[in-house]
């Protein structure tokens, strides 16, 4: 047994006795991947013009006081992103070239140690640029200079890594990675959390994969599965496990089944339950659902449902699925990955994507996916972070280390 085998065992000891219940096969450790939101993975970006100009590098102090009075300090950090000043040597080569060619006197200004330095003034459509050139001439040091302003496109939004950083410092002004995402999750928060998970996240996703079969088995759904987990204080409990039941009421519902039996909307309606559960307990009061059509399929349907669904909610007044994190077989459809965000499950990990139907992941659905023959699911949504919806979540996608055999299912399923 290696070093690796050793750890999965000792952490799953380290459970609580209704996991090491559950839990039957073989676990092994797999490979967490971040998912990228729609805005890291898109290949435009805007651009907008700012004005720049050109003083003695003894007047760059007063000429920057001076373009501040020209702004509000809002629109002034605006480019955070953008260095304020920068040497004639730092500017990217095919503006250094065209400034420096224009005369004699500018040649010399970017040949060698250079005394000029070039300053952002700000945004075009927001400067006078008459206004600023009768500013800059009456700052000490520029009598009898000729005054430079010109425009340039700069890119609006922060460089997501040190590499995009490099590359606008080479394509349109000198830019700085500030070791944050204004597209997504912060990295610090991504490693965080990645290290947070990292240990137990076979785990659970093991006991997802195990409802899925059972699922599958007895006819009741897809081979698909959910588990979720709380964890506090390096505590995990287990709150919810839930497989497909889809086709449990068959001839009821259309040819897709029925989806609101999907194993995310099982578990998260169990979660609810609980919490009802609790709140009746204290309250005394227990009122039956009168229904003619159970459509949610949200009781227990085996053994291992029954076992976790028995136990109680380790935090009884919380908001549903709050900060809680989810496993799952495979990539949650639209409707589901939405029930997902509303509930406020605070990480999910997914093992298989769908890549026609998979709402969580960013990349365009389907489009180059070798299996599918041509079939095109349209834009990625990546639902996981959007920032025009109210909650955000980071989400991964599990690679088995081996010894979990893959979950095959229809690529135009909505799981």
């Amino acid at each position: 047994m290696d070093e690796e085998e050793n750890s999965i065992h000792r952490i799953l000891d380290a459970q609580e006795p209704i996991v090491k219940e559950l839990v039957r096969g073989e676990v092994e450790h797999g490979v967490l991947i971040p998912l990228k939101t729609t805005l890291e993975l898109r290949d435009d970006y805007v651009t907008a013009k700012v004005l720049i100009t050109r003083v003695p590098l003894k007047t760059a102090n007063p000429a920057i006081m001076m373009l501040r009075e020209l702004l509000s300090e809002e629109v002034v950090k605006c480019f955070p992103h953008l260095r304020r000043c920068a040497k004639p040597c730092d500017l990217p080569a095919h503006i250094k070239a065209k400034f420096m060619n224009e005369s004699p006197d500018t040649r010399q200004i970017h040949t060698g140690k250079s005394n000029w330095i070039y300053i952002i003034a700000g945004p075009e459509s927001m400067l006078n640029k008459e206004e600023v050139r009768q500013e800059l001439t009456k700052l000490d040091g520029m009598e009898g200079e000729e005054l430079f302003i010109s425009s340039i496109p700069v890119p609006m939004v922060a460089p997501a890594s040190q590499v995009q950083a490099a590359m606008w410092s080479q394509q349109f002004w000198p830019a700085v990675y500030r070791k944050n995402n204004p597209l997504g999750p912060h990295p610090s928060m991504i490693a965080r959390s990645t290290d947070e998970i990292s240990d137990d996240a076979a785990i659970w996703m093991s006991l997802a994969h195990q409802v899925a079969h059972q699922s599958e088995a007895k006819g009741y759904g897809e081979a698909m599965g959910a588990c979720v987990i709380q964890r506090e204080e390096d505590k995990t409990t287990i709150v919810a496990l839930a497989g497909d039941a889809r086709w449990c009421q068959r001839g009821k519902c259309g040819d897709g089944g029925n989806p609101m039996a999907h194993c995310v909307m099982r578990a998260i309606s169990m979660v609810a339950q609980k919490l009802v559960r609790c709140e009746n307990r204290q309250t005394r009061t227990n009122p039956e659902p009168i229904l003619e059509y159970e459509c949610f399929q949200d009781k227990p349907l085996f053994e291992d449902e029954r076992k976790v669904f028995e136990l109680e909610h380790p935090s009884p007044d919380g908001y549903l699925c709050h900060g809680l994190e989810m496993y799952l077989t495979h990539e949650p459809c639209v409707m589901c990955s939405m029930a997902i965000l509303h509930s406020r499950m605070g990480k999910v990990v997914f093992r298989h994507r769908m890549p026609l139907t998979g709402g969580l992941s960013a990349e365009d659905r389907g489009c180059g996916h070798p299996s599918l023959g041509g079939a095109d699911g349209g834009r990625g949504l990546g639902l996981f972070w959007r920032r025009e919806l109210n909650w955000s979540l980071i989400a991964w996608e599990w690679e088995s280390g081996g010894c979990m055999r893959p979950l095959e299912v229809d690529k135009a399923i909505h799981a």
